[in-house]
């Protein structure tokens, strides 16, 4: 692998952009087996107010939208963007929009296994396909099961708090950051991609970065070659 560059993503694994955008990314990823990307997954709630059970599918959407035909309309594109893609989302079997607390705590103990974009993988399935509630903790154990990670044990861990706050404490810290939607990719600490971008634009990100360290490395043996011997 190329010398390794940070991509933090920073999502929620109910944002319909950030399925599609991670499906675009993960073409690309496949694409350049070689690329110099360590990827982490933030935290970032669409609902941070969410009753904790979550609400009701259809009350939310016509809550948030103003109306069944409003938010029929305002999920068009995401349809489209997701068919175009070659997702096949469920967007009906969807019942519940559930508070996802939960489900970035799940993602952050599998970061610390390793198995993080595998549990995000997992969640998105679960939520846009299978139509399942991934605030629901038997739901959540099930993910981290399929995921390698052990299931008592992280069934034990959201029936009580462990590092919710501080899931929440990062949340907040990207909102004061500027974040003020997701998905948001932020390559080397350094530059903010947001939105669901094309399998193309990360293909011509992951081949200027490796070019880059290439010019870099020929440089260096350069300046090696040009320095004169030691007496």
């Amino acid at each position: 692998m190329e010398q390794a560059v940070k991509l933090d993503i920073l999502s929620d694994p109910i944002c319909p952009w950030c399925y599609i955008g991670k499906t675009y990314l993960d073409r690309a990823l496949e694409q350049r087996p070689g690329h110099p990307f360590v990827i982490e997954w933030h935290p970032f709630q669409l609902n941070p107010d969410m009753p904790v059970a979550g609400m009701d599918r259809r009350t939310y959407l016509e809550t948030k939208f103003g109306g069944k035909e409003a938010a029929v309309k305002a999920y068009m594109p995401v349809q489209q963007h997701a068919d175009q893609a070659g997702l096949k989302v469920n967007l009906e079997g969807i019942k519940v929009t559930p508070n996802t607390l939960k489900a970035h705590r799940l993602i952050h103990w599998a970061g610390l296994e390793g198995k993080q974009t595998a549990v995000v993988s997992a969640l998105f399935k679960a939520y846009f396909v299978d139509g399942r509630d991934i605030g629901d903790t038997d739901t959540l154990a099930d993910i981290a099961d399929s995921a390698g990670l052990d299931a008592s044990v992280v069934r034990k861990l959201l029936e009580g708090e462990a590092d919710a706050a501080e899931i929440q404490q990062r949340d907040q810290a990207a909102r004061q950051m500027g974040v003020g939607s997701v998905p948001t990719f932020i390559v080397a600490s350094q530059h903010a991609v947001p939105g669901a971008q094309s399998t193309e634009m990360w293909l011509k990100v992951i081949d200027e970065i490796i070019e880059n360290h290439a010019q870099a490395a020929a440089v260096d043996k350069t300046d090696e070659e040009a320095e004169p011997p030691s007496a």
